[in-house]
This record gives C-alpha cells, structure tokens and sequence, in this order.
C-alpha cells in the first residue's frame, strides 16, 4: 500500500471519541488520517541546522553555553550547497519509509525555513537563500511521501521565551520578555507551515517539557492547526499522556511504555502510537558519534514497534553541507532490502494476538497473524493460543510450510533453521476465528 495522500475531502460527519479528559469531536477526515498513519508503520526523522556546523549534536549550543550573538554569526555561515530534497527523499523511499518528519525549528531557535514572523531564517540570514523545506515539501509529493514538520516549543534564542525554563540559561539573553507575544510568534509560523507547503502529514511538537507548567495555549495552536488543514495530525514529545486535540502518542528513545530512557510516561492511551529512535547515539550530526546500529538491530527496533502497534521514526543527522551520512544510507538500503521482503508483515498491521515476549512478536491484518521469530535458538516455538484456528503456516519469504500443532491451549510451530544473516524468521499463518 503506498500512501499519497491522507487528506480526504471536506464536509464529513464529526465523530465524537472518549478521551482521558472526557469527550472529544473528531473530524472523520482526521480519524481515517490517523488510520493511514498506523498503516505506514516507518518514517525519516531528520535533524537539520546550524547545529551541524559544530558536528556535536543538536544540542551544542545549550551543552556549550553559547551566546546568542556568537550563535547568530554561526548561523549566518551556514550553506548547504549539497543539498538534493530528490536525493533525500530517494533515500527514505529505499529503506521502505511512508512518511519524513523534518526539523522546522529546533530548540536553538533557527528556522529552516522562509518565515516572515523573523529575519533568523536560512533564507534571510544566510548565503543559501533557498528554502529546503519547500525543495523537500515538493519532492515528496512528486515521489508520493508524506511530509510531518516537527517544531520546537522551546527556545534558547527568542528574548519573549521568558520566564526561562530548565534549558538554555546560559545564552545571555535578558532576563525579561513578553510570554503571550512569543506563543503568537510560535502561531504565525504554525500558520506559515501549514499554509505554503501544501498538505501535510501534521505538526510534531517538542520542547514542551522545558516549561510543563507554563500556560502553552494549546486549544488555541491545535485549533489553528485542525482549522487550516483538517486532516493534520497533531504530534505531541512532551512524555505525557494525550491531551485533547492531539493525535498520536510518541514514544522517545522507547519502545511504547517500556520507559528505558527514564523520562517517558508508562502509561498508553488509545491513539495511534510512534517510536523514535537515533540511528547511533545522537540526533543531530555529531562527527565524533561512530555507535551506529547494526541492519539487524535496526530491522529489530521496526518489528518490536510494530508488535507493540507503534510507528518507528528513524533519525538521521545530515551533515552541514546537506548531505547525509553515508554510514547511514548503507543501513537504510539494507533495511530497505529486508522490507520488499517482508514489508507485508509490517506496513498496514496492527498488534497481534500474541504479546511481546523476549523471543519476538506478532503482528496481524485481517486473520492473518505474523510471527516475527527475532532471537529463538530452537526449531520448535510454542505460542499461547487466542482461540482461533489455524488453517496454513508459511515462512514468509521463501514459502516454506511450517508444520503446526494445535493442543493443550497452545500452538506450537516447528520453524526451519535460521539462514546466515536473516534478520527475523517470519511466520505467516492463515487463521480462522479468534480474533475481534
């Protein structure tokens, strides 16, 4: 299934779903958006800015205490004549990704993009002139991608972010500003996003957690978002549970509720949910960074996120002359091969019957449940049973019938030794019965 455009015409019925915080109407054009989201299971996170300049990661300016002053003179060095948006997007399609979620503004407050609301973007501070998100916004209409812009609510450069919050005290900014006048700036680049860069998947926030208390006016900015574009989905990294107006709920460094990184939330509500993960140790380009994951660590992450019936969004840190690292699209080709193989078991499934277990996990569409067999040293797996029937077992790829027994509450499968390099053994049984 290759998803081009989530939008789906105006002038639907409101659906009304219960939230945590009561009842709330839902547009059907955004209902069938969140849908065509769980279906495309993979995406591109990309961290791109000035940042990369220094090649520490996307947080030098804070870990480095860098003043304002000298971070403008930084960013008005920044050109990216390498960068190719075809290229980019050529690259996410390869490793099977439906969807790219790209730095609009990150927390150093440098917009990549054109934006009247200040003169502290590429185009108007810097040598480029060019707009990459609008190079990027068309390429992947043209190659039939769904573009996210992700936003950070936090700022270590705007003087109106005050009172300060937990971060970026150490840029010499005065200790004075207007609250109100900075979330109306926040505002009139939302608008701007959603307004020249033609349909999108949505808006992903983060940066909330620096101030968790502060009033953020979040009816009034999701508002502004479902207004201009109904079927947007609203993203939120702030390691809460959903709140209202939102419409996916984003896991950090974390697979959904398991909380290893120490500041996620365990608690998972009913929407739609999505996992990011760096593909070595930091967002942003870090050239001293070399922990880069195996393909099969890789290939892992994306099964285990989806048995827990979650996206996975994959970052990559491009370098400053736009480029992207090329340790990193020899992985995503590789993980690219593995998905025309058994991209079924993943793209358009949701959670399957049986829960994940250290061995691996299941994942179904219709009566149709995959086993993904991830690290199971014998040729017999024994799978409790969900009260279906099952009528076939093949390994998905080469075709091979796997033998099945049915009894004593369990189904158990005889599977075939793993070949040299195979990532995750897929079983795919043919089942009747069982399932809602």
């Amino acid at each position: 299934m290759r998803l081009r455009n989530w939008l789906v015409p105006s002038g639907v019925a409101m659906l009304v779903v219960a939230t945590a915080f009561g009842q709330e109407t839902v547009p059907a054009e955004r209902l069938k958006a969140r849908e065509a989201y769980r279906d495309s299971r993979f995406g591109m996170f990309i961290h791109w800015g000035v940042y990369s300049l220094l090649s520490q990661g996307e947080w030098v300016m804070q870990n480095r205490d860098l003043q304002v002053p000298t971070y403008e003179w930084l960013a008005s060095t920044f050109n990216p004549v390498k960068f190719d948006a075809r290229e980019w997007v050529a690259i996410a399609k390869s490793a099977g990704m439906r969807y790219i979620t790209i730095t609009a503004r990150h927390h150093d407050g440098f917009s990549m993009f054109a934006t009247k609301a200040s003169p502290y973007n590429i185009v108007d501070w810097t040598a480029f002139k060019r707009d990459p998100l609008k190079e990027l916004a068309d390429e992947c209409r043209r190659q039939g991608i769904t573009l996210f812009f992700y936003y950070s609510q936090l700022d270590w450069h705007h003087p109106d972010y005050f009172p300060r919050g937990n971060t970026g005290k150490g840029t010499g900014r005065p200790d004075n500003g207007d609250w109100n006048r900075y979330l109306d700036f926040m505002d009139r680049q939302i608008e701007e996003l959603l307004t020249n860069y033609g349909p999108l998947g949505g808006i992903w926030f983060d940066g909330m957690w620096d101030k968790p208390e502060a009033p953020w006016r979040l009816d009034r900015t999701y508002g502004l978002i479902h207004r201009l574009q109904p079927a947007a989905l609203v993203i939120p990294n702030h390691h809460k549970t959903p709140l209202p107006g939102e419409d996916v709920q984003t896991f950090e460094q974390d697979l959904p509720g398991a909380n290893t990184a120490g500041f996620n939330t365990k608690e998972i509500g009913s929407l739609p949910l999505e996992t990011s993960l760096t593909m070595n140790g930091a967002w942003g380009f870090n050239l001293w960074d070399r922990r880069f994951k195996s393909v099969r660590e890789i290939v892992g992450y994306l099964v285990r996120a989806a048995g827990a019936d979650a996206n996975l969004l994959l970052n990559v840190g491009p370098r400053p002359d736009g480029t992207i690292q090329p340790e990193a699209v020899e992985r995503l080709r590789a993980v690219g091969e593995w998905t025309k193989t058994y991209g079924e078991s993943i793209y358009g499934t949701r959670g399957g019957p049986v829960p994940p277990r250290a061995w691996g996990v299941t994942t179904r569409r219709g009566s149709r449940v995959y086993v993904h067999v991830l690290d199971w040293p014998d040729r017999t797996l024994s799978l409790p049973s969900w009260g279906a029937r099952v009528t076939s077992a093949k390994m998905l790829g080469s075709g091979e019938t796997v033998a099945v027994a049915d009894a004593n509450g369990a189904i158990t499968l005889t599977l075939p030794a793993p070949a040299a390099g195979q990532h995750d053994r897929v079983v795919v049984l043919e089942t009747v019965g069982g399932l809602q």
